[in-house]
Parts: C-alpha cells; sequence; structure tokens
C-alpha cells in the first residue's frame, strides 16, 4: 500500500474520503467520492491522482456527488490491456465507472491529460454529459513528428525508470505551478505525484504522445468551459484558448496568479469559476 497523503493540507479542507471500487470490464477502478447531489467526475492529469482533488472532494460536495477516479495504471485501479491505450479507451473505462454507480447524467471534468480523455467521452456519448469542463487541458502530440513525439514522451518514461515515483515528484513537481504557490501546495502536488504507478504512467505517456485533442472538439455539443491560468507553463493559455475556439460554444476563462494545477494551487478561485459556470443559465 502507498503511504497516505491524507495529511496534506488536513488543517484547511479535511481528511480525503476513502478509496472505493468498482468493477468495470473485469477491471478493478478506484475512486474516491464524497457529498450528494448532481454527480460531477473528475479526471485527473498524467502525473496526478484522485488525491489531488482533496481540496474539490471537501469544498464542492456541500453541492454536488463528487467523484474523483483513479485512472487505470493509478492508485489501486488496474491498468488497461493495451499497452499504448487510446483515449477512448480511457473514456470508456470513465463511462464504465458512471454505469457502475448507475448515473445517468453528469458533469465532466478533465484536467490536463484528463482534458483529452473527457473530450474523447464527450465526443461519443454527449447525452450523459450534462457540462463539460477543460481545466489547463493537454492538446496531445498526435499531430507531430515521430522525432518530436519520443522528444516530448521519451523522458518522461525514462525519467521514471531512472528516479522512480518520490524521485520524479522531486523533479517534476515545482514546475506544475505559480513561482508564487504556497509550501503546502508544493507539498501537495509532491505528495500525489510520489504515488504514481510506473507501469500505468507509461501507459498514459504514450496517450499524451498520440493523441490529439483537436480530433474530438468539434463533436462536442454540451456547454462547455475551457479554464488555465496565466501562469501555467505545461499547458499556455494561448494552447488552451484555441482549444476553447475549437469548441462551438465554448467558454474561455483565465484563472490569476496560478500555474498548471490551477485546482490545488487557489481552489478557492478554481471553484468559484467552476460554479459559476455549473450553475449560469445554459
Amino acid at each position: 500500500m502507498s503511504a497516505p497523503i491524507e495529511t496534506v493540507g488536513v488543517e484547511t479542507v479535511g481528511a480525503l474520503p476513502p478509496v472505493r471500487h468498482a468493477t468495470v470490464g473485469g477491471r478493478r477502478l478506484a475512486y474516491r467520492e464524497a457529498g450528494s447531489g448532481p454527480p460531477l467526475l473528475l479526471l485527473h492529469g498524467v502525473g496526478s491522482g484522485a488525491g489531488s482533488w482533496l481540496a474539490q472532494l471537501a469544498s464542492l460536495a456541500t453541492r454536488r456527488r463528487v467523484i474523483a477516479w483513479d485512472a487505470p495504471g493509478y492508485g489501486e485501479s488496474d491498468r488497461l490491456p493495451d499497452p499504448a491505450p487510446g483515449a477512448a479507451d480511457y473514456a470508456a473505462a470513465a463511462l464504465g465507472l458512471i454505469d457502475a454507480l448507475r448515473l445517468e447524467r453528469f458533469v465532466l471534468l478533465g484536467h490536463s491529460l484528463g482534458a483529452i480523455m473527457a473530450a474523447a467521452l464527450c465526443a461519443r456519448h454527449a447525452a450523459r454529459i450534462e457540462r463539460l469542463i477543460l481545466s489547463a487541458p493537454a492538446a496531445g502530440y498526435g499531430k507531430a513528428s515521430a522525432d518530436a513525439r519520443a522528444a516530448r514522451i521519451g523522458p518522461r518514461i525514462s525519467d521514471m525508470a531512472r528516479l522512480g515515483p518520490v524521485g520524479l515528484a522531486e523533479q517534476r513537481a515545482r514546475n506544475l505551478l505559480a513561482p508564487s504557490a504556497s509550501a503546502e501546495a508544493i507539498a501537495h502536488v509532491r505528495a500525489v505525484m510520489s504515488q504514481l504507478r510506473p507501469d500505468g504512467y507509461e501507459q498514459a505517456c504514450r496517450l499524451l504522445g498520440r493523441a490529439d485533442i483537436f480530433e474530438d472538439l468539434g463533436a462536442i455539443a454540451v456547454p462547455t468551459l475551457v479554464m488555465c491560468g496565466d501562469a501555467d507553463a505545461v499547458t499556455p493559455e494561448d494552447g488552451c484558448r484555441r482549444i476553447a475556439a475549437a469548441i462551438p460554444g465554448a467558454r474561455y476563462e483565465t484563472l490569476r496568479g496560478v500555474g498548471h494545477a490551477s485546482y490545488i494551487e487557489d481552489p478557492a478561485q478554481y471553484d468559484a469559476a467552476l460554479l459559476r459556470f455549473l450553475e449560469a443559465a445554459a
């Protein structure tokens, strides 16, 4: 078992709800859940996990049934059988979790690589999704040359093999936050990243290398919010604005003073933007 991360930020937002499990396609998916009301499914990024949503599982649970999954190959979730799964494979797993929980319609939020999964799910099953939020969305490197893809993805995989999850977290966690980020936010990002599983991380990296989020954006037909921090050095605003522009009717919002892990760095600002969108008239 991995070390618990509930102690990070407990004094301000409380402890994580326990891990739960569902069986989807004969494989186990792990998730954390809090609250009641209209369901909201949270899909994390490549270097993260369900525990990264600590603040949202506390604050948004007063208005929503908040479900944060551990993607296949993360936490206690079984990995997907294909060594290089596509976005549709992760999307099917996410929908399978929603079906296992017997939920008909839900709000879907994908952060970073999770946005690629969320866009794939929404493009294929729009009738199930009430609203879509793409948070600091990654575009993927599917349109890049083979050499460019290798240059982007190869070091991620080799660094994990060389450093292990803890060493990788020490090297990369700080890059996900603005220079002004608090010590608590840095510690939380590092703690979550240090619990990555190399097998699931490699699969997700290969998805990042193959994916092109733009392939799914034109088919999205639900109210959509795209948001990104103005200090995001991982998925800078220019790229996120292009993603928003490719989605019919999508709204874009800048989060001030925060980096890539904006929902950890400034959960109050992040949650306020999210709730404004969810509570606005369609």
